[in-house]
Order: structure tokens, then C-alpha cells, then sequence
């Protein structure tokens, strides 16, 4: 656990806005699914997990245009229709079944709610699959607000939708924690004015996420309730 922001050292916060694939949930395995039931319907080559992992974390519309760019489709625009709806269809079906929660998150959101904290859930996945997915893994109750990819006019890394989840939850952006696995969480953070937390676990296209701009890292959601590295060590 490294943890730098002075805010951190006494946890002194009102809110903490969460991502969700790569953060609280493993979901490449339901990427994995979806994704290549598409492509069978395409008629076209399957893709290995390990490719998917690095195209994550954008929204589904740049993962299904990045997906049929990697099997080397002509015309990615054209193929571009079908293949959205063909993912939808698939991912709708499978929502959650080859998906788990990371260890420590949800003792992690029981601890940061126990400290008075407001939770909100902010992806750039589209909304209708987040929510089913919260729901079908127990972690729907601990949020006030479920923020998806289609919620606002813009997805992360844009600030946006931090601005916007701060205001629903009433909420300063410098009082309100982000915590996410990417640089698509820090750099909306930063631009948004929110301190921001990587975990170092997820996914981050494919780079080292402890050489992303962020305030700290941690292990395990439950680490952000313990005892905190002095600023400067």
C-alpha cells in the first residue's frame, strides 16, 4: 500500500466514487464470453483473453471496434452495427456468470461506508449491464447513485462524469475519494479536482498502473481503512 495525498493520511473524505471492471469486479471472463460469441456470429476469428484484457476499460463501443480491429476486419465501421448488437445480445445473457469479486471489496465497501463515507458506482460500461452485474454479485446495496458509460455525454477519462456524480451526490470533487484501476480513472480524477486512489490489480491497458499519476495504490479496497504511508516516505 502507498498512499501520498495529505487528504489520505486522515481519511478525510465524504464520499468515494468506485469503478467497477478491474476495481470490484473481474470481468474478463464475461468479456471473454461475450466478445468471441460475437465474433462467432460474425463469422470470424476468436480472440484470447489476454488481448481482450489490454482493450478494456474505454467503453464497450471502443472494446467492440478495437476487438474487430485486432481479427483484421476490412472495414471496422461497416462490420461496426452488427457486431454491437450481436456483443449486446451475448453479454446480456452472460452478465456475471464467469465474473468475480475481488477479494477484500466487499469488506473494503462495508469499511468506507462504517466510516460515514457516501458511495457511488461510476463505469464506462453502459448501464444496463452494470447494474444487472451489481445485482447479480450482492454489491448493488452499497451504492447511492450507478453511473454507467451512456449515463452522461462523455465517458472517463473525460471529467465529466465525476463532475456530474459529485453533484448527485452533493459533494465537493476535492472532498470525494475516486478509486479506480486505470489511467482512464486518474486522469478524469485529476481533471475533475478528485484525489484518486489505483488499485494495482485490474486492468490498464496493458501498462504498469503504479506509473500512472495518482495520489496512491493499494492491494485490496480494505487496505484504504488501515494505517497510511507518511506523506513524503
Amino acid at each position: 500500500m502507498l498512499l501520498r495525498h495529505p487528504a489520505l493520511q486522515a481519511f478525510d473524505f465524504d464520499a468515494a466514487i468506485v469503478d467497477l471492471d478491474g476495481t470490484m469486479v473481474d470481468t474478463l471472463g464475461d468479456f471473454s464470453a461475450a466478445l468471441n460469441g460475437m465474433l462467432a456470429d460474425l463469422q470470424l476469428p476468436a480472440i484470447d483473453p489476454a488481448a481482450i484484457e489490454n482493450m478494456v476499460g474505454k467503453g464497450s463501443e471502443h472494446l467492440i471496434r478495437s476487438v474487430l480491429a485486432y481479427v483484421e476486419v476490412a472495414d471496422v465501421e461497416a462490420r461496426y452495427p452488427q457486431a454491437w448488437e450481436r456483443y449486446q445480445h451475448h453479454y446480456l445473457a452472460i452478465n456475471g456468470q464467469h465474473a468475480t469479486v475481488y477479494d477484500g471489496v466487499r469488506e473494503g465497501l462495508e469499511a468506507l461506508r462504517a466510516q460515514g463515507l457516501r458511495l457511488a458506482c461510476l463505469t464506462n460500461k453502459p448501464l444496463s449491464f452494470a447494474q444487472p452485474l451489481l445485482r447479480a454479485k450482492g454489491l448493488d446495496g452499497f451504492f447511492e447513485w450507478v453511473f454507467g458509460g451512456d449515463s452522461f455525454e462523455r465517458k472517463k477519462p473525460d471529467p465529466l462524469p465525476l463532475i456530474k456524480t459529485c453533484e448527485a451526490l452533493g459533494t465537493a470533487p476535492a472532498r470525494t475519494l475516486m478509486i479506480g484501476d486505470s489511467s482512464n480513472d486518474a486522469k478524469a480524477a485529476r481533471a475533475a479536482g478528485c484525489p484518486v486512489v489505483l488499485v494495482d490489480y485490474g486492468y490498464n491497458h496493458g501498462e504498469p498502473v503504479r506509473g500512472v499519476d495518482a495520489d496512491g495504490w493499494v492491494g485490496s479496497l480494505m487496505e484504504l481503512t488501515a494505517a497510511v504511508v507518511p506523506l513524503g516516505a
